[in-house]
């Protein structure tokens, strides 16, 4: 989306998964489907360890772009 443009969400869920054990936290988000009216979106969040990486969170959301006058 264009920098001008702000977002409203529509709806959000989040699957929560496994405990956040770790010594980081890694999100990768990313657009499913892009559109004029709706953004279908996904995130996907992983506990680091030194030795494991264990995904603890996967979030869809549906968002509406608000486009300036």
């Amino acid at each position: 989306m264009p920098l001008e443009a702000e977002v409203l969400t529509s709806e959000m869920k989040i699957h929560l998964l496994a405990p956040a054990k770790g010594d980081r936290l890694e999100a990768i988000g990313k657009v499913i489907k892009p559109g004029k009216r709706l953004v279908i979106v996904q995130a996907e969040v992983f506990a680091i360890d030194s030795d494991a990486r264990t995904q603890i969170a996967l979030m869809t959301g549906t968002m509406v772009p608000i486009w300036p006058k």
